[in-house]
């Protein structure tokens, strides 16, 4: 199992916080760490359409439901979610109540900023440092598969190949997030840009 050096940082945390958030790139390992690290969290994906659609629907029941000890994952995708969890935390005074994590930093942070600010403790998990990767084995020997392989978790996990992964990361996540912030005119300059 990889170890993440941030797994302790988070756990001080959350005793003296309401609320942590986990934002960083897409892939980087943020959804195995919460599910591997903190089983006594209940995880939820707002990803999930019917979850995703219950918390919008019903953002009051949602909570009821769901209010003690919570990954919401993607939170983003529910920005009403914010204000209603600001009333939770300042009301409970529970430290550690939430867990919010999001691959999409601009729209988790701005959200976060708007309402939970003093209330959350935040983190932003990046692929395994060197050091992860040597702990995992997964340090390759020499300098040029370092480079070629880089450190993203799913190429060690799936023995995949990099040029492969790196074309359909870009393709489906770069692409789509940088897509959905601003108008990409220019397809070919954005992708020589990358």
């Amino acid at each position: 199992m990889l170890h993440r050096n941030i797994v302790d940082k988070i756990r001080h945390e959350l005793l003296g916080y309401p609320i942590i958030a986990l934002t960083g790139p897409r892939q980087s390992g943020k959804t195995r760490l919460l599910r591997t690290h903190f089983p006594e969290y209940t995880y939820l994906s707002l990803e999930d359409p019917d979850l995703k659609e219950f918390a919008t629907r019903d953002t009051k029941g949602f909570l009821q439901k769901y209010n003690d000890k919570i990954i919401f994952d993607e939170v983003q995708n529910v920005p009403v979610l914010f204000s209603y969890l600001q009333g939770i935390v300042d009301l409970n005074q529970v430290m550690g109540q939430f867990i919010l994590s999001g691959s999409q930093n601009f729209q988790l942070l701005e959200n976060i900023t708007q309402s939970l600010a003093g209330r959350v403790s935040i983190f932003r998990l990046f692929p395994p440092d060197i050091s992860e990767m040597k702990a995992a084995h997964w340090m390759p020997d020499n300098l040029p598969e370092v480079i070629t392989k880089g450190f993203y978790p799913a190429i060690y996990d799936r023995n995949l190949n990099p040029d492969r992964y790196y074309f359909n990361y870009l393709t489906t996540y770069i692409k789509r997030d940088i897509s959905q912030l601003i108008n990409i005119q220019k397809d070919r300059l954005f992708n020589t840009c990358l």
